[in-house]
């Protein structure tokens, strides 16, 4: 399987790294116990020795060879040059591939996933019970949703929540220890899945946070989901105002995110931003084209069938085609107002969203 050859390789390369949304309109606090948890030999070069050429010495007259005076000398032999050896070329470092083979998203895969934190339910289903558990019904709503791809499980875990307490730094944010990024990983890799990192960064710089996940996004089935909802200023507090980001800003988080996967020889990544209004995100023309990350536009949002479909249309008539299309469902929330909607109903969408997320 691919994911054993990922981890195969990924012994070679170093130690193991060991190795998780609010309900809008409210913050709920999340356990104070959550931990600051945000902390390769390079290729063996075989060197030829080049080849050592003896040199021919002069023979040494023996007494019947000794010439005669007036004859010329019988010259040493002229030893022969030995070729300049031609250095060997270093091997092309093998690439990673995602957990379920190949090393490009789309258009061969659908991601399909539940976001969630473990210390609160009330951030997702992902958070509630037996991740395992959870992982199968992921599979079990992918056979639904595949339409005529693979399907890529996706455990999107709340690693950077926002909070209703600006904490010791102000920035009104707590981010989840290793040991719980650590677990989910480990879970995503039982299934052959990925694990996407969501940073809800508060009064925190979104690309800051980003970076501070930095040893866990080297690895070859870890993406990232930006929650710019929840990127409040200074003047604002989380749940009482939207908060905004920029295409430009986006923008710069993917060009990080693709170097990395250039540097590491690991396959595509998955760059979520979820949106909830027009307003929350701007320009998101800005946003390029990177071979390594495929960047994808969630339309957010609680309502019934038709609200959904309604902002769903709406968000998609500026797409730009350095984007992907994305939808997300909630269980609780959605069904308030109407049944929720049915994996035949999310297909007939245009266009068909590439990540489906249920909360």
């Amino acid at each position: 399987m691919a994911l054993l050859r990922n981890v195969q390789r990924r012994r070679t390369r170093g130690p193991e790294q060991a190795g998780r949304m609010l309900r809008h309109g409210s913050v709920w606090a999340v356990s104070a116990v959550l931990l600051a948890g945000c902390s390769a030999a390079p290729p063996n070069t075989a060197s030829e020795s080049p080849e050592t050429s003896a040199s021919s010495s002069a023979a040494t007259p023996t007494a019947s060879e000794t010439p005669t005076p007036g004859s010329s000398p019988t010259a040493p032999a002229t030893p022969t040059p030995s070729a300049t050896p031609t250095p060997s070329a270093e091997p092309t470092p093998e690439r990673f591939e995602l957990p379920r083979g190949g090393v490009e998203l789309f258009p061969d895969y659908r991601l399909v996933g539940f976001s969630g934190h473990p210390y609160s339910a009330a951030l997702g289903r992902l958070g509630i019970g037996a991740i395992d558990e959870r992982v199968d019904e992921i599979e079990a709503l992918g056979k639904e949703l595949a339409g005529e791809r693979k399907v890529m499980p996706a455990l999107e875990l709340i690693a950077v929540v926002v909070q209703a307490d600006p904490g010791a730094d102000g920035a009104y944010r707590t981010r989840a220890s290793d040991e719980i990024i650590s677990g989910y990983l480990e879970a995503a890799r039982r299934h052959d899945g990925m694990l996407i990192l969501n940073v809800q960064p508060g009064r925190a710089s979104m690309a800051e946070e980003v970076r501070a996940l930095e040893k866990w996004l080297v690895e070859p089935d870890v993406g990232v989901a930006l929650d710019p909802e929840w990127d409040i200023t200074a003047e604002q507090l989380p749940g009482r105002s939207y908060g905004h980001t920029t295409g430009e800003e986006i923008n710069e988080i993917a060009a990080y995110l693709d170097g990395l996967v250039t540097e590491n020889n690991l396959p595509q990544k998955p760059l979520v931003f979820h949106q909830v209004a027009p307003g929350v995100v701007s320009n998101v023309a800005a946003i390029q084209e990177y071979a390594g990350v495929e960047v994808i536009r969630s339309v957010d949002g609680i309502g019934s069938a038709a609200m959904k479909i309604e902002t769903y249309n709406l968000l998609m008539k500026d797409l730009p085609p350095t984007v992907h299309p994305g939808f997300k469902l909630f269980f609780e929330e959605d069904v308030v107002l109407g049944p929720l909607m049915t994996p035949a109903e999310v297909l007939a969408l245009t266009p068909q969203p590439e990540y489906v997320l249920y909360e």
